[in-house]
């Protein structure tokens, strides 16, 4: 008996030892809260690399003659993205004194390292589905272009969106914004995850290890609290997008 257990304990020793998923940094607009720069900018990004963030969000409108930008919101200094020249939109200034980024630049700014992804969304037009989906297009076609197809997800409150770039781009890794579809429905629909508001996923809590079985990554925004942020942790979400991405960081190496 004495020989059996010695062995039996030799042997625990060459077994693999399964290490628990870390919850990955998601840095949302890039890094740009506590770091006073714009939301969305170069320097934002910048920063988010600096921090080694698992990936940096930004947010991509199209101009009226199908030039891509960077920007979260539809307008700028009351000026419509969507109604408005390339040339024009390129004489407006972030309040760092930066250029309103196009797509093109943006990505060619994250594009010589390979630390923290580059998270695109593609935000749903307000004018037609058309114009979603040559945007989408616009992106797919653009990330080739920049050669950062390889580090480059993304993310779109469209679900026809998300469908196209997986038949743009078979091997990019798409998660679904909007929360109205389970994660039964995003696997049958060939769908890499899902990127829900938090509140969701609280209501839902099945969801998360449903992913998991299903083996859809799982991301959660936005994220800024630590309590919010722990209860996520500790159910093993993916990824945690956030204004906060210093205090997520903090938080994991706790």
């Amino acid at each position: 008996m004495k020989e059996l257990a010695f062995m039996l304990m030799l042997l625990s020793f060459f077994q693999p030892v399964s290490q628990p998923a870390t919850t990955k940094v998601i840095a949302h607009r890039g890094a740009w809260k506590n770091t006073n720069v714009p939301e969305n900018s170069i320097a934002a990004l910048q920063h988010a690399i600096a921090l080694k963030c698992y990936g940096s969000e930004f947010d991509v409108h199209m101009s009226v003659d199908s030039v891509p930008f960077v920007l979260h919101d539809h307008s700028i200094q009351g000026i419509l993205i969507e109604k408005t020249t390339a040339a024009e939109l390129s004489k407006m200034k972030l309040s760092n004194g930066e250029p309103l980024p196009t797509l093109e630049s943006y990505l060619l700014a994250g594009k010589d390292q390979t630390q923290t992804r580059l998270i695109l969304e593609i935000k749903t037009s307000q004018i037609s589905k058309e114009r979603s989906l040559a945007l989408t297009k616009k992106c797919v076609d653009l990330v080739n272009k920049t050669g950062v197809a390889s580090i480059t997800d993304y993310i779109a409150f469209d679900f026809d969106v998300c469908l196209e770039v997986k038949k743009l781009a078979p091997r990019a890794h798409v998660q679904y914004l909007s929360s109205d579809k389970a994660p039964e429905q995003l696997a049958a629909a060939g769908l890499d995850g899902f990127d829900y508001h938090y509140s969701v996923l609280k209501k839902n809590e099945s969801w998360l290890a449903d992913a998991h079985r299903l083996k859809l990554s799982t991301n959660a925004w936005t994220v800024n609290d630590e309590e919010t942020m722990r209860w996520l942790i500790d159910r093993k979400a993916d990824m945690i997008t956030t204004n906060e991405p210093e205090k997520l960081i903090e938080l994991l190496r706790k």
